[in-house]
């Protein structure tokens, strides 16, 4: 008989990190929208250099959540405090599993008092519906991503979701708006007009300028749309591609899908009864040189992925407990790694001739799992740090990863990244038979780019 939920899959298979080395699954999917719309570079440009339209209505879930205990149930689940979070404002919020790992992040929109909306990826999304049926007094809506692949079917959302950002993002905004508007603080929500279209709007700043996340029924999509992109021709707005968009991740410094901690600990043997056995939990594919038995060598936690900041002890919430057992000061520390141009030119010409074949590179998002993990060694060969997103930028010319790495290593030093899987590689979809290659790296910031670092808002992206 077949599993029926991730817990009887998880004991069919036996080794958990076997299971998931090994899923099936195949590429992530920015679905639905084009690839590119001029070429990938072109569009990475855009957003340092003049301004870009990102489509987010589709790669990410929607959750509505209302009622009484809404409030409480963000609370019981987050590390975040939740004592000062008016109406109108958003957070990054950030579950962790009773052993302290973390599941997962998303932006948290509170709308009304006792309305949120919650906007990310599976893991946070399945965490938060089950732990919504355990009792609490509220009501949740899934608005579930697009499919990865409609095959020509219509798509449809609850919400369009786009986001003007870039140095030239500003008049844009505005004139869609037809008068000036306030530029409220950073995660505040607000209101403009586009197109006789009253929109939300989230002051955000993804590209290091002051930019907007707006917001409306899908039934307008097209409509604003359009209307962005003739506002922007004058100011060298580009709408931004499927290919590009993950670019972004790199320059700003946001690790974005850490393995969802949530495979090991006892308490949640009924959330992984509650999964089903195609869920993502239970397909999700882990990637990279890095090899252990133990899934929990998997795990990150806050400090590591830079969230330190967001631990906040005055609430209960699951998790604290591991939290507070942990010294953040010696925890790993997010940073960006630049690859050696002559090593990345070894690894990205290798399909050519008869020379060894690495781990197929792509442009310019170099991953090939969900969850990335690979080995960042030391000049002995010691194991100092994990790689986690891997790709290239065309504003830094140069091959990046994100990766978290001990305490005592420092920026400057010189590291090596293993590219490609132990024994030939693994039996994932995206994988071919290939040798390593131990790439130079250098330990830099995260944020790596200098206009970000010194124009975000203070926090996770900022430069520690």
């Amino acid at each position: 008989m077949s599993p029926k939920n991730l817990q009887e899959l998880l004991d069919t298979a036996g080794n958990t990190v076997e299971l998931l080395r090994n899923s099936q699954l195949g590429a992530y999917i920015y679905p639905v929208v084009p690839s590119e719309f001029t070429n990938f570079r072109r569009e990475v440009i855009a957003w340092r250099d003049t301004a870009v339209l990102y489509d987010q209505s589709h790669h990410m879930h929607n959750i509505f959540i209302s009622g009484p205990d809404a409030l409480k149930l963000i609370t019981d689940t987050g590390i975040n405090s939740t004592a000062k979070f008016p109406v109108d404002t958003a957070k990054q919020f950030v579950p962790v599993s009773p052993e302290g790992g973390v599941i997962g992040d998303g932006i948290l929109f509170r709308d009304a008092e006792e309305e949120f909306t919650f906007v990310g990826r599976a893991p946070v999304a399945n965490w938060l519906l089950y732990k919504g049926s355990q009792g609490y007094n509220v009501d949740m809506v899934l608005d579930p991503r697009s499919p990865s692949r409609p095959y020509g079917k219509a798509v449809t959302r609850k919400v369009w979701r786009f986001q003007i950002q870039g140095p030239n993002a500003w008049p844009v905004i505005e004139k869609l708006n037809g008068e000036p508007l306030e530029q409220v603080k950073f995660f505040r929500m607000g209101w403009m007009n586009i197109a006789g279209e009253k929109v939300r709007t989230l002051r955000h700043g993804m590209a290091g300028a002051p930019g907007l996340e707006i917001w409306g029924p899908y039934e307008s999509y097209d409509k604003i749309r359009d209307a962005i992109l003739e506002a922007g021709r004058e100011f060298g707005l580009e709408p931004c591609g499927a290919r590009a968009y993950s670019c972004n991740t790199l320059e700003s410094g946001w690790i974005p899908s850490p393995l969802p901690a949530i495979y090991t600990a006892p308490e949640l043997r009924g959330y992984r009864e509650w999964l089903g056995a195609d869920s993502y939990e239970a397909t999700n594919a882990i990637a990279g040189s890095f090899l252990s038995d133990k899934i929990e060598d998997y795990y990150t936690n806050p400090w590591e992925l830079g969230y330190g900041s967001f631990v906040k002890f005055d609430h209960d919430f699951v998790g604290r407990d591991a939290l507070e057992a942990i010294d953040g000061a010696t925890q790993r520390r997010k940073v960006t790694l630049a690859w050696h141009a002559e090593d990345l030119g070894k690894v990205l010409t290798s399909p050519l001739g008869d020379g060894p074949g690495y781990q197929f590179f792509d442009l310019p998002n170099a991953n090939f799992g969900s969850s990335n993990f690979d080995s960042v060694v030391d000049s002995g060969g010691k194991v100092v740090g994990l790689s986690m997103f891997t790709g290239y930028s065309a504003n830094e010319r140069a091959g990046l990863s994100l990766a978290t790495v001990d305490p005592d290593v420092p920026i400057g030093a010189e590291v090596r990244v293993v590219w490609g899987e132990p024994d030939g590689g693994s039996r994932k979809t995206t994988v071919q038979r290939h040798e390593q290659i131990a790439v130079r790296a250098v330990v830099s910031p995260a944020p790596y780019s200098k206009v970000v670092q010194e124009s975000y808002h203070a926090g996770w992206r900022s430069l520690a």
